[in-house]
């Protein structure tokens, strides 16, 4: 994978990651990749839905209280008419299997990353 092309500081400081808990997680049948509709608690922001296309390398079971890193200023993104509020964050591996991004398990609910 490429390099994408260099952005300046504050653009970066205006994307708002922060650290959550999935706290349920369905199937997305709907969805064209092999999907869950996840919902995450950010603490002081609240809970957030997201459509997460992670179906192939998770299990409900092993993803319901895992901590999680969000983009949580985004647009709402309506994905087969589910509107997704945050995006999780991943790794792309080179084979296309998604690793989730997951902070110390001592990290408060709602931290912002920097």
């Amino acid at each position: 994978m490429e390099q994408k092309p260099s952005i300046d500081i504050e653009l970066f400081q205006r994307i708002d990651m922060r650290v959550g808990r999935i706290v349920a997680v369905e199937p997305f049948l709907e969805a064209r990749k092999p999907s869950y509709k996840l919902t995450i608690d950010f603490g002081p922001l609240g809970i957030k839905r997201s459509s997460a296309a992670i179906r192939p390398w998770y299990q409900p079971e092993d993803l319901v209280g895992r901590l999680v890193v969000a983009v949580v200023n985004l647009p709402i993104r309506r994905v087969a008419g589910f509107p997704s509020e945050v995006l999780v964050l991943g790794a792309i591996q080179p084979d296309g299997r998604v690793i989730l991004l997951q902070p110390d398990s001592d990290a408060a609910l709602g931290s912002p990353i920097a």
